[in-house]
């Protein structure tokens, strides 16, 4: 007997759709058709699935403004944010539309022979999306499995289900193969489990929370399969005496609070040069109270509501933390819909609750510290490792502190961490393995080393 769940916009509460939960059977036959699939998809020549996928990416430029307003509609995104999100899957699937032709082996100099390298595709792929980005980090998996010549089980995050489901009808418009790309809406107790335990899937990629991923990652070893995770984050912003202060706090708000701070690279922690504190805040308070919550739809709009009634009742369970003291907050509307206004703490020391663990919210810690050292130590206080920000305008500093720092992508005098073209994942309990960028491909593949003799 199949179930269903509401879909709800959180901006105003109404109810969206109405979509069918898949159960285990009915996700073991889509992995199923996935299989079959693979069979023909991983002979396609290289040329020609590289023309698959830029039609693909082309389709989805065509239909930028629908699958915008999917995502404000469906999870409150900000317009600017939901039209960068369609263009970013279009320019992700355009970038790995060059790798097919340029998945490189190796000829590796040996005696006797010669010995070279394959990249052969691993199988049928399953992907875990999460709720926060739930286009463009769906396509840093798919794009990059595709490419490689994997067939594709994608599962969206339940509260925010639409735009892969579109993603998947524009996959078979731009002539995609049926069973190339599958997406399969459910429960992660459900379908993403059976992910996990069912054995042809042959490699999962998992974003989304520390707790679950350590799940997933351990219930992969029963099979050893393959596992990609990005998890979470509690990144430092660093602001260092040197640097533009002005422009460092004018920055900041945009660093954590964007996409409400639903974002596991959000700047959460700022660390300020005790010289400097009082300076940098007075100017980190204006850019909060100027931070426009409103309308998703609005162009104006720099921050929506929380994805969810649950995520605010979260998030709000923080601010009752004793060893914090609010220093300022934000503006955000009154009734319909989960907001929240923009929230500046001070904890009275690094053990706080606050500093310690991810909010995954519009709220931030400020904490001072006095010299370079101190800096990097306080940085480097936490289980995670995915991204953070050093401000300073001494390049020397610069290379020292950004080496120092224990985390996967950083910036230095800016907030941009994630480009299509490069890299992207965590040091320590913030994940395994990169997405994005050519090191992508190498989820994607098994090295294959094969020895022709000559003598």
């Amino acid at each position: 007997m199949s179930t269903t769940f509401d879909v709800i916009n959180p901006a105003t509460e109404k109810l969206v759709t109405t979509l069918q939960e898949a159960d285990s059977a009915q996700t073991d036959e889509i992995i199923a058709k996935a299989a079959k699939a693979f069979l023909t998809w991983k002979k396609v020549s290289p040329g020609d699935r590289a023309n698959l996928l830029r039609r693909f990416s082309a389709v989805v430029t065509a239909h930028r403004e629908e699958l915008a307003q999917l995502e404000i509609t469906n999870s409150g995104h900000t317009r600017g944010n939901a039209l960068w999100e369609a263009d970013n899957v279009a320019n992700v699937l355009n970038y790995y539309a060059g790798a097919p032709e340029r998945l490189f082996g190796k000829q590796i100099p040996v005696a006797g022979g010669v010995d070279i390298t394959f990249k052969e595709p691993i199988g049928v792929v399953g992907i875990i999306v999460p709720w926060n980005f739930p286009m463009p980090i769906a396509s840093w998996g798919f794009a990059a499995a595709l490419a490689a010549g994997n067939t594709v089980v994608l599962k969206p995050a339940e509260l925010t289900p639409m735009t892969a489901v579109r993603l998947a009808e524009l996959a078979l418009l731009a002539g995609i193969p049926e069973g190339v790309l599958n997406v399969i809406v459910g429960k992660g107790s459900v379908v993403g489990a059976r992910f996990v335990s069912n054995p042809t899937v042959r490699k999962i990629s998992f974003t989304g929370s520390t707790s679950v991923g350590k799940s997933i990652m351990a219930g992969c070893a029963d099979q050893v399969k393959r596992v990609t995770l990005e998890l979470g984050g509690k990144s430092a912003n660093v602001i260092f005496a040197d640097s533009d202060i002005d422009r460092a706090a004018a920055a900041a708000p945009g660093a954590v609070f964007d996409n409400s701070g639903q974002d596991c690279c959000a700047r959460s922690r700022i660390l300020v040069q005790k010289s400097v504190f009082d300076r940098f805040m007075a100017g980190f308070e204006k850019g909060v109270k100027e931070y426009r919550v409103e309308d998703p739809n609005l162009d104006s709009s720099q921050m929506g509501p929380l994805v969810s009634k649950k995520q605010l009742e979260t998030v709000q369970s923080f601010l009752n933390d004793k060893d914090d003291t609010v220093a300022f907050t934000g503006s955000a509307p009154t009734g319909a819909g989960y907001w929240m206004p923009p929230t500046v703490l001070l904890p009275k020391s690094v053990n706080a609750r606050t500093w310690q663990e991810e909010i995954f919210g519009p709220v931030v810690s400020v904490l001072p510290f006095e010299d370079e050292a101190e800096a990097i130590a306080l940085a480097n206080a936490s289980d995670y490792g995915l991204s953070g920000s050093i401000w300073t305008n001494d390049l020397g500093r610069a290379m020292r502190v950004s080496r120092a720092i224990e985390s996967g992508n950083l910036s230095v005098n800016s907030h941009s961490s994630v480009r299509f073209w490069t890299p992207f994942g965590g040091f320590k309990q913030s994940g395994l393995g990169r997405a994005l960028g050519p090191d992508a491909l190498d989820a994607y593949t098994e090295t294959k080393n094969v020895f022709f003799a000559t003598e």
